[in-house]
């Protein structure tokens, strides 16, 4: 089995266009299961996350405020959506699903979340289509449950966009070691300082980035030593990407994603998938890169 994340509401109708590619949430796991990658026992759906599992990570004026729609203008536009019951409903069955998976992922060895990924949220704010983060909070509870085990939690960040809000949300957390290798020039305008930053120039290819990825994520299991591991798997770093400035092909991205998870196996470190960005203009790109994050794992724990 491969455990995957998924409800309905993941696909949340926005603005007609609306630059976020919602569509994907929808088409994704009919791709998955058309193509045999997974099967209809694989899917569970997670139910909304309980407020004191969000409130690991984010403050309680935040919480309130976001969901009870009391957020100004200014903070709803810096999120990227429109706020909503629905929307709120949406985010925080995210977040269980990231819970969930982990949860699993201690059992299988391995489990994805067809969405989440929003390591633009802070602890007091969201900005960048990240309300709540959901890999934080994953991170926060598996450490709050002392029979699991789980002292070290190391999060893999390779999204063409820097971990901001996850950095700063651990950056006085020594059990959480955030390493974010993206765009140096992309957004945010203003990084904050994870424990490893590896910050590419646009125009960054297949062997260029696999070369750094290679050289450096070994080396990093073998100094943290982490118990489990949460995997940001954005796609955004495609050459196709219209805001990543990186030029990895299709089949750059899916090596990617097999050096990740092939050392997860080989370390038998429990991991948690997330998909993170993509924001091509042809949908089936987005949807043929996280299809190949799904099919490698298949692979890999099959």
């Amino acid at each position: 089995m491969l455990p995957v994340a998924w409800a309905p509401c993941y696909a949340h109708p926005l603005p007609e266009n609306h630059r976020f590619p919602m569509l994907k949430y929808e088409l994704l796991p009919a791709q998955l299961l058309r193509e045999g990658i997974i099967t209809e026992a694989d899917l569970f759906a997670p139910a909304p996350a309980a407020a004191a599992d969000i409130l690991r990570v984010h403050t309680a004026d935040y919480y309130h405020r976001v969901t009870t729609g009391q957020l100004t203008r200014q903070e709803e536009r810096t999120t990227g959506f429109p706020w909503s019951p629905q929307l709120i409903t949406r985010e925080i069955t995210i977040l269980e699903g990231t819970l969930e998976a982990a949860r699993r992922a201690l059992q299988m060895g391995v489990a994805l979340n067809i969405a989440g990924g929003t390591h633009h949220a802070f602890a007091d704010r969201g900005e960048g289509f990240c309300l709540f983060n959901d890999q934080a909070a994953g991170a926060a509870y598996l450490l709050a449950q002392p029979e699991l085990g789980i002292g070290k939690v190391l999060i893999v960040d390779l999204d063409v966009h820097q971990g901001n809000g996850t950095a700063r949300i651990f950056e006085h957390e020594p059990r959480v070691f955030t390493f974010s290798m993206h765009g140096a020039r992309n957004y945010p305008g203003r990084k904050e300082r994870s424990d490893l930053d590896l910050p590419l120039p646009d125009g960054t290819t297949d062997a260029g980035y696999l070369k750094l990825l290679a050289d450096t994520l070994p080396r990093l299991l073998d100094e943290v030593q982490p118990d489990f591991v949460f995997y940001q798997a954005g796609v955004d770093v495609l050459a196709t990407d219209k805001l990543g400035y990186l030029s990895l092909t299709r089949e750059g991205c899916r090596q990617r994603d097999q050096l990740v998870l092939r050392l997860c196996h080989q370390h038998r470190l429990p991991v948690v998938v997330c998909m993170g960005g993509g924001y091509s203009p042809r949908l089936a790109d987005i949807l043929d890169a996280h299809v190949n994050t799904f099919r490698t794992a298949a692979e890999i724990w099959g």
